[in-house]
């Protein structure tokens, strides 16, 4: 190989590396297709920066990488990838919402958890997976801070929570009185309210689309992709 080539290659490579590192995303290019693949993980940082510490996603990076994926003729679909906690729920929407808007195919897969504002990330693809024994935990608003205790503040919660269901509901296949239900359990978590459910059960009342794993969500991407080239 001649050492101009191999240099350009190795640079690729280094890139590739550092953008992993750096966002948690890379490009898998097959003859099938190139897919962009997004890991969400940890707490998805807001407007405030978290301690060191703590593994985060932070919603600054993301935005712009999924504009940038949706544009790109170079990228046929989106894969992702969620092991999270929760977090800021106005960055965590952010990006359910930006996802949910794209054309190109999407494809998401819970692994581990997909909790709190994870919820509307893990429904916001076209297309959802969930390990079988990965969990995702539905529960009320909770913030951080001080709250002023007046009938405005409890308005405040119960409009952030309608965002929420609003956008689970129509991006899933879960009913609305299912998932409040599963939202306002009260017994199951030790010191909150709401649910925490595991793979078969968020198949079961619709939440998530399929129980699988990596194999099965590549498979329906590329399928999604096969038909985009179609024109279907």
């Amino acid at each position: 190989m001649e050492p101009d080539k191999q240099n350009q290659e190795q640079n690729q490579n280094d890139e590739r590396q550092q953008t992993i590192e750096d966002l948690g995303s890379t490009v898998i290019r097959t003859k099938r297709g190139t897919i962009h693949t997004l890991t969400i993980v940890g707490q998805i940082e807001g407007h405030q920066v978290l301690d060191a510490s703590t593994k985060t996603t932070k919603y600054e990076h993301v935005l712009p990488l999924l504009a940038a994926v949706e544009e790109s003729d170079d990228v046929d679909g989106l894969l992702v990838l969620l092991n999270t906690v929760g977090g800021d729920i106005e960055a965590g929407l952010a990006i359910a919402e930006l996802i949910s808007g794209m054309k190109k195919p999407t494809v998401s897969l819970v692994l581990g958890g997909g909790h709190s504002i994870g919820v509307p990330l893990a429904v916001s693809a076209r297309e959802s997976f969930i390990a079988p024994s990965a969990a995702m935990t539905i529960h009320p608003v909770r913030l951080n801070g001080t709250i002023i205790g007046v009938s405005q503040t409890f308005h405040y919660f119960s409009r952030i929570q309608e965002r929420i269901l609003q956008f689970v509901t129509h991006n899933s296949h879960v009913k609305a009185n299912t998932f409040t239900k599963l939202m306002l359990q009260t017994g199951e978590l030790a010191a909150d309210v709401g649910s925490v459910i595991y793979g078969e059960e968020a198949v079961s009342i619709g939440l998530i689309d399929h129980i699988g794993g990596l194999s099965d969500a590549l498979a329906a991407l590329h399928r999604a992709i096969d038909r985009t080239k179609a024109g279907n």
